[in-house]
């Protein structure tokens, strides 16, 4: 993606956000061609504190507590700015977000 291309894209999505409006719900299909650019998402499932001789323990196996439990809320990211917080929830032996707030900033 170009300089002028970036700055298109930066504008268009600004003014989305501003609207109140998601590339998802944009029916002029005006948007589309953004669909394919990757971007990188991030949740923030917790965090925790260590001192150098247990991290230096740990292994294959070893359980990193944290502090956060299922129902608990988490940040999301898409490309290191955070754009909505979720509910960590479980569907069998598998984690997920559900979005619950989109964050203006």
């Amino acid at each position: 993606m170009n300089e002028k291309q970036k700055a298109e894209f930066l504008k268009m999505a600004e003014r989305t956000l501003q609207s109140g409006k998601t590339a998802v719900n944009e029916a002029d299909g005006g948007m589309e061609p953004l669909y394919d650019i990757p971007v990188q998402v991030t949740a923030v499932l917790g965090k925790t504190t260590l001192t150098v001789s247990q991290l230096l323990k740990m292994g294959p196996g070893s359980i990193l507590e944290l502090d956060k439990q299922v129902g608990d809320s988490v940040d999301i990211y898409v490309n290191n700015h955070l754009i909505a917080r979720g509910e960590l929830v479980q569907q069998g032996d598998r984690l997920g977000i559900t979005m619950t707030e989109i964050v203006k900033s």
